[in-house]
């Protein structure tokens, strides 16, 4: 546990380790960066700003009773399930800005992945196997964005050179920089002309099992589910059923359960790519989050309120 001061400290932050204090850079005068990975009790018993470990968030966010904080910024652009074990009285701002592109960058590369069965062909170079396949392409596909928040946007400005029919979907109908923006009340006459549905959006009750088996049945067969929004938005009994009978395929950054448990029915079940929920994981993240913590605590040394505050405040 350390400490980084420029000055008389008249705001206090904490981030999690020394690599994120160090990539904060210079900082206002008076502003105090303690290091606490969140591992014990807190070394204050208040801090302007507290930055929690990225994957262990949940796990640790108990050790904030009784400890004054304006602020917590999360890592993550998710926030599903914090309001029920954040302390009572505090404000959470997620880390929207942070992982948009990395996890746009995975969408495409896990589409791309499912189209020309590059993940066979990796199974074939380890078995040191020639097996040329004729796949579908990407280009010409019909390619459904259920989400169209920071992520989606990402994803949609990343397919832009693919020669691909967009269609964004979220929870109302929009038009949004020039983007036609359906509302999911008009999924059932939208998922029948859908090659592949790439979904980004927020977890929760509001979203749990939007892709049912209803939504599945929808779907031609042969499309393909790209999921890096969360586990919940798919009924995962369902998608099983689907897949193994050949209707659907999947390529999965996010499950439920998660992390997937041994011997689960999605493990080695063909028409299906699995990565371990790495959509933010990439060298993308360190600038990124270290720009936003940053930005927040200039912010609150100016006087001024935090932004991405989505509960309390």
């Amino acid at each position: 546990m350390g400490s980084v001061s420029t000055g008389i400290p008249n705001l206090v932050v904490s981030v999690p380790t020394d690599q994120l204090a160090a990539d904060l850079g210079e900082l206002p005068q008076g502003v105090e960066v303690v290091v606490w990975p969140m591992d014990g009790p807190a070394p204050r018993d208040a801090f302007d700003m507290v930055v929690p470990p990225y994957m262990s968030m949940a796990k640790v966010l108990d050790r904030l009773d009784g400890v004054a904080v304006r602020l917590v910024q999360g890592q993550s652009i998710g926030y599903d399930g914090i309001a029920d074990i954040l302390p009572e009285g505090l404000a959470f701002a997620n880390a929207s800005s942070v992982h948009e592109t990395s996890t746009a960058e995975l969408a495409v590369g896990l589409t791309i992945a499912a189209q020309r069965h590059i993940d066979d062909f990796a199974v074939d170079t380890a078995a040191g196997r020639w097996a040329p396949v004729f796949a579908d392409s990407l280009a010409d596909r019909r390619v459904m964005l259920l989400g169209y928040g920071g992520v989606g946007k990402a994803i949609a400005a990343r397919l832009a050179g693919f020669e691909v029919e967009i269609t964004a979907v979220a929870s109302r109908a929009r038009d949004e920089d020039g983007m036609t923006v359906h509302g999911v009340d008009e999924l059932p006459s939208l998922l029948p002309a859908t090659d592949i549905v790439v979904l980004s959006l927020p977890g929760g009750d509001s979203t749990r099992h939007i892709v049912d088996d209803g939504f599945l049945s929808a779907l031609p067969d042969g499309a393909l589910i790209v999921n890096v929004g969360r586990g919940t938005l798919v009924d995962t009994d369902a998608l099983v059923e689907h897949v193994r009978r050949g209707r659907i395929r999947a390529a999965l950054d996010v499950t439920n359960p998660e992390p997937l448990p041994e011997g689960h029915a999605l493990w080695g079940l063909p028409g299906v790519l699995i990565a371990p929920h790495v959509g933010g994981a990439s060298s993308a993240m360190r600038p990124r989050i270290a720009k936003l913590v940053r930005s927040q605590i200039e912010r609150l040394a100016a006087g001024e309120p935090p932004i991405n505050v989505v509960l309390g405040g």
